[in-house]
């Protein structure tokens, strides 16, 4: 009788040790090794190879890369724009998709109408282990989907999973989600490291052997990251993040990791009662600005993926009445607000060691990018001086530490944008000013800050 080999995993931190011990050498935590039974030394049989079912999968051996036929690897669209420019340009057969975001966001009301439209081309199963599929039905007849040929399982058994889609076959497998998922060769519980990583492998192979579109689901922490190991993230090909507050019906979707296109895509949709809605053009959201003109306001052009996409920013600059004052930032990097705070007062002459200072970004949009630093110091600097900007003026511009206003990719781009919304003016690094310049827009090139402040002066 063949031996069946165990291991022992950490259910904090996934390490893999050959005997049990009280310390996880890796974390160093106590008491958290778990036995797993990783199946018979004399048979592979952990694991199925899907391909001796039937299926196509994918085939070993060496060849050079330009002879790697691309045509054969078409993209599937979602019958989404906003969802396949995120994913690079649609759904690439055997690719594994992973879906995360906060509790109410609308993870599976998407994943829901995607495959019911699907479903009446293509052959798709939607395996739900949170719900049961009275539940499903009611979304779906709630929102108004087809319902026809979409197939539906309830179960959390990545092996009664895997068994079903073996009969059936579908081109599209979502499984919502992978944090209850188990498998029966674990004997830790469903969420646990160990758990999750497993049973993410185990399903990742069948796709990846039988060519199907996986997605997977995934719970987030309280901090906002993807709850369960590191190496899940890497096991997959796309990563998803859908944000959105429940004080707001709008939800943005963010590439944080995709093989098959450009990262930090940004597709924005609405939650209505006929599920999530695509924008598509989420500028004209984003600047519903009242007519007033107020200080401490002013629009700035982003550059998310491969679009442009303007955002007003408000600045709040009050007198402190605590012996530190307070720097609170929404939106934005907190400690480089800080460091332009500082750069200010250097090399701008602008004292605010006596004040507090509040900075916003309009409709819940989280900016990663450097070129928000010129607006954000203007905005500081209108609402300290309670002077409003003009309200068909843009400014962006990457601030560096000896006051320099530095360049910033697809700044002609960016300032077609403006001028496409109606804005007539422009402060601008003066690297990035066109030079035919563009019809109906002032535009200001400013090399340091000081110019950048007198510009506003003027206005």
């Amino acid at each position: 009788m063949a031996k069946v080999k165990n291991a022992y995993v950490c259910t904090e931190c996934g390490a893999e040790h050959g005997q049990w011990q009280g310390q996880c050498v890796a974390c160093k935590e106590w008491n958290t090794l778990s036995k797993i039974s990783l199946g018979s030394a004399a048979s592979p049989a952990a694991k199925p190879d899907f391909r001796k079912q039937g299926y196509a999968g994918t085939t070993s051996g060496v060849q050079d890369l330009s002879d790697i036929d691309l045509e054969s690897v078409p993209r599937v669209s979602t019958t989404i724009s906003e969802l396949d420019r995120v994913l690079g340009g649609g759904l690439v057969p055997g690719s594994a998709i992973l879906i995360g975001g906060n509790p109410g966001a609308g993870k599976s009301t998407l994943l829901l109408q995607v495959m019911c439209l699907l479903a009446q081309s293509t052959s798709a199963l939607y395996v739900t282990g949170e719900e049961s599929l009275q539940q499903v039905g009611m979304r779906a007849r709630r929102l108004g989907l087809p319902e026809k040929n979409l197939k539906m399982l309830a179960e959390t058994n990545v092996e009664k999973i895997c068994q079903v889609a073996q009969q059936e076959q579908p081109k599209l497998l979502v499984v919502d989600s992978i944090q209850v998922m188990h498998s029966a060769d674990i004997a830790s519980a469903p969420g646990s490291v160990s758990q999750v990583r497993e049973c993410a492998a185990y399903l990742i192979q069948y796709a990846k052997q039988t060519n199907t579109i996986l997605f997977l689901v995934g719970h987030v922490t309280k901090d906002g990251n993807l709850a369960g190991p590191k190496v899940l993230e890497h096991m997959i090909d796309c990563f998803l993040m859908l944000d959105g507050g429940s004080d707001s019906k709008y939800r943005t979707l963010r590439g944080q990791k995709n093989r098959f296109g450009a990262v930090n895509e940004l597709g924005v949709f609405a939650m209505t009662e006929k599920g999530l809605k695509e924008v598509k053009n989420p500028s004209a959201i984003f600047l519903a600005r009242t007519e007033e003109e107020s200080a401490g306001s002013v629009v700035m052009v982003l550059w998310e993926g491969t679009r442009p996409l303007l955002v007003e920013i408000q600045a709040l600059v009050d007198g402190t009445q605590l012996g530190n004052p307070r720097r609170l930032a929404v939106g934005l990097d907190q400690n480089r607000m800080a460091m332009l705070l500082a750069v200010l007062h250097r090399h701008g002459g602008v004292y605010m060691a006596d004040q507090d200072v509040f900075v916003n970004v309009v409709g819940g949009v989280k900016v990663t990018e450097t070129s928000a630093d010129l607006a954000l110091i203007l905005a500081i600097i209108s609402s300290f001086r309670d002077k409003a900007l003009p309200h068909d003026m843009v400014v962006f511009g990457e601030v560096g530490l000896a006051g320099e206003i530095r360049p910033v990719p697809s700044g002609q781009e960016r300032l077609y944008e403006a001028a496409k919304h109606g804005f007539k003016r422009a402060i601008v690094p003066k690297a990035n000013v066109p030079k035919g310049g563009i019809n109906g827009m002032t535009i200001v090139g400013v090399a340091r800050l000081a110019e950048a402040i007198d510009a506003v002066a003027e206005v």
